[in-house]
């Protein structure tokens, strides 16, 4: 009986191959480990991917309007309105509203409680946070906290 192997030649000389080498079945191996990652990238859940995005966005805002508040010397307010929110001291009473965005990038994306954000003008505030929630991801929410010294950082909360 003769046993395969590879390597081995037949009785006239030829070589048997039978299978895959291991170099062919690793490069299969890693193509379909890259497919599976670019699948698991695009089904990410978007809805916790705009509330990040929007809870981003908000604390650029906000340590951009804790900057100018020093600078200006004028103490500002960040508040939650129904639709967006609302920078408050911003601007000399004389001219219009702040130049900063008052509405949230996703329409889903609100505060959980209304609050109230001390943003100046002393360089130490209070420590200050404020959770967002999104009604289209009933379970989902983030929160953007600062210890007063530090700027504003998002942290994503457990369910």
């Amino acid at each position: 009986m003769q046993i395969l192997v590879a390597g081995n030649r037949n009785r006239r000389g030829q070589r048997h191959r039978r299978g895959f080498t291991l170099l062919e079945l690793l490069v299969v191996v890693a193509i379909i480990a890259m497919a599976s990652a670019g699948v698991g990238f695009a089904m990410r859940d978007t809805g916790q991917v705009q509330l990040e995005r929007d809870a981003e966005r908000l604390a650029a805002l906000l340590e951009s309007a804790r900057a100018r508040s020093r600078v200006s010397g004028l103490p500002v307010r960040w508040r939650a309105t129904p639709g967006g929110f609302h920078f408050e001291g911003l601007a000399p009473s004389e001219l219009p509203s702040s130049d900063l965005p008052e509405q949230w990038l996703d329409k889903n994306t609100s505060v959980a409680e209304t609050t109230v954000l001390l943003l100046g003008p002393e360089p130490i505030i209070e420590p200050q946070a404020v959770v967002l929630v999104s009604s289209s991801q009933p379970g989902k929410s983030v929160r953007l906290a600062s210890d007063g010294v530090r700027p504003f950082a998002v942290q994503a909360l457990a369910p």
